[in-house]
């Protein structure tokens, strides 16, 4: 049964209504097609509506939907012949993070992603999307393959942030990032990246320093969770709309901020409504990313990536 958000309510009940007309046509045999299409009509109106006029924190639910489609899932639809490649060579083979060689439109690309579950077992198997140290040091390893062999990244993010538990901190969680954010700003080939569902503080950094960052409609890109910001501000963890509003954490905020630099748009109601038709408008958005990056040498890439990043923000002198 599919998963309704609290805020689709009122499309659930005129979907019940069409139902409940469907279910007496049949059975009755009476002609009521000219209520059942009214109805679906004003089904659609009622969803065009609401997706136009999304508050950030209902964002927030679709980019966290259960249903919403994952990294592998879009590697199958949006590559060929997907050879994933396993361990940080020190020891461990983090499962939230999970990259390998594929063919993108005919040509070899390093694609990277974080890896979330559809069930209970995945999620464990994948740690909820949360990548450990290792799975950062996997993901320098292969951007480090990647550049040896001039093979363009793709990364694909959707993480509530890095693990934070204490064997992560052990293990050095800030400085693998943070060596991640140092060396992906020099690497020599093209990075193009996609925030397909959550994209959460120094977790999502750390795959995200691109020349083209970009933002499925509905996902949500902060330096910090919604939750996270009201328990430090307010001390109150419920009060996350109210903090998702002042965070300016949408595609469209971020768009107008400089941050991303495209939105692409996903199926009315969301990406888990039509993977398929998601798929399709990512792949045109980093062909057409990786035709602007195109004949760009080495050099030229590293300062299109430094001018990105230096540009963002702004402070006013006192």
């Amino acid at each position: 049964m599919a998963i309704v958000l609290d805020f689709e309510k009122p499309i659930e009940d005129i979907q019940n209504k069409i139902n409940e007309l469907k279910e007496l046509s049949e059975s009755s045999g009476l002609d009521l097609d000219t209520q059942i299409k009214s109805f679906e009509q004003q089904a659609q109106t009622k969803k065009k509506e609401l997706y136009s006029k999304l508050k950030p924190s209902q964002k927030l639910q679709i980019a966290r939907h259960q249903e919403r489609p994952k990294f592998l899932d879009y590697v199958n639809m949006l590559c060929e012949d997907f050879i994933e490649l396993h361990g940080d060579r020190e020891g461990m083979d983090d499962r939230a993070i999970i990259g390998g060689l594929a063919k993108f439109e005919g040509k070899p690309v390093m694609i990277i992603g974080i890896q979330k579950g559809k069930t209970t077992k995945e999620n464990l198997e994948y740690n909820f999307g949360m990548p450990q140290p290792q799975g950062y040091r996997k993901a320098l390893r292969l951007f480090n393959h990647a550049n040896k062999f001039n093979l363009p990244i793709i990364t694909l993010i959707d993480t509530p942030g890095a693990y934070p538990g204490i064997k992560a901190e052990e293990t050095g969680q800030g400085s693998a990032i943070a060596v991640n954010l140092r060396e992906m700003s020099k690497l020599n080939v093209p990075v193009v990246s996609i925030i397909t569902g959550e994209g959460c503080s120094g977790g999502a950094l750390g795959l995200a320093v691109a020349n083209k960052v970009m933002m499925l409609e509905h996902a949500y890109y902060t330096v910090i969770s919604p939750e996270g910001c009201a328990s430090i501000l307010w001390r109150d963890a419920a009060m996350y709309a109210k903090a998702a509003e002042a965070l300016k954490i949408t595609s469209k905020d971020l768009l107008k901020l400089g941050i991303i630099d495209a939105e692409i748009k996903e199926p009315l109601g969301g990406a888990h409504k039509n993977p398929e038709q998601t798929s399709k408008n990512m792949k045109n958005a980093i062909i057409k990313a990786f035709e602007e990056l195109e004949g760009m040498t080495p050099e030229q890439l590293k300062e299109d990536r430094y001018n990105k990043f230096r540009a963002m923000g702004k402070f006013i002198e006192a």
